[in-house]
């Protein structure tokens, strides 16, 4: 990978400071359909609160969806809620035409100053290695379907035997793969918050239906990441007229789990 190509997610999720709040640009190379992906805007809302609490790490972060923005520019308002020595809470509202579009809170701190009683009974997925998985853009074209513009921002593979897309009766919906950046940029905590929203939707191909859009969306950042690939699994239990759950794990290339989500989404129809 060329220098030029390395953090395009760092430079697309770039903020500027201007007068009491901040700006930014989105741009439609992270678009599902006409609408910028979440977890990108969540991305743009990050880098301004890191900044506004001077903690690096979103430990645990809540979006609410509220319109979608175009590509373009957009204006961030931040707020303090609560100055801490261990955690910084702070909102921000995501605004384009004076409309409010995403409003965020989170809890920030430094997780390398962190110490504690840790006890994981969590495994991480065990699949094959990157190298024996299948692109989700290959499976997509096998498919004959429309690869969203925002899918060719990430190399995501899954395995050959993934059920995703064809649970069997009463199985949960689960996509189980290992996700980079296409530019080969590592994660940072912020990218890795967002990542958590990278994956298409798990009922994708065994539900009919178009759009996908989240409503909320929470994550819980456990620990920065190591370089390289992101393990993720994805499932839903629950689907109910139209309105389903997805709980997420990350683990790193070193088998740590490093994010934990839960979202509420609804299907709109093709």
């Amino acid at each position: 990978m060329t220098s030029s190509q390395a953090g395009r997610f760092a430079e697309d999720t770039a903020v500027r400071r201007e007068g009491d709040g901040w700006v930014a640009d989105v741009n439609p190379r992270w678009n599902v359909g006409d609408n910028p992906n979440g977890g990108y805007l969540l991305g743009i809302a990050l880098r301004a609160l890191v900044e506004e609490t001077g903690r690096p790490d979103p430990v645990t972060v809540t979006a609410h969806y509220l319109s979608p923005p175009q590509s373009g520019p957009v204006q961030l308002r931040t707020a303090i809620v609560k100055p801490g020595r261990s955690f910084v809470t702070a909102t921000a509202s995501l605004l384009q035409g004076e409309r409010e579009r995403v409003r965020i809170i989170g809890a920030f701190s430094d997780l390398t100053a962190r110490k504690g009683p840790t006890r994981i009974s969590a495994r991480p997925p065990d699949i094959a290695p990157p190298d024996r998985c299948v692109g989700l853009i290959e499976l997509t074209n096998r498919a004959g379907r429309k690869v969203p513009e925002v899918m060719n921002r990430f190399d995501l593979r899954l395995p050959p035997d993934s059920p995703w897309g064809a649970p069997g009766e009463g199985d949960p919906f689960e996509i189980t793969g290992w996700i980079r950046f296409g530019d080969g940029s590592d994660p940072d905590p912020v990218s890795t918050v967002a990542l958590a929203d990278a994956f298409p939707p798990t009922l994708l191909g065994a539900v009919a239906g178009g759009w996908v859009p989240t409503i909320e969306l929470t994550v819980h950042l456990r620990g920065r990441p190591a370089p390289g690939w992101l393990l993720g699994t994805f499932r839903t239990r629950v689907l109910v007229d139209g309105l389903l759950e997805e709980d997420g794990e990350l683990w790193d290339s070193e088998g740590r789990p490093v994010a934990l989500s839960r979202q509420l989404a609804m299907v709109l129809g093709p």
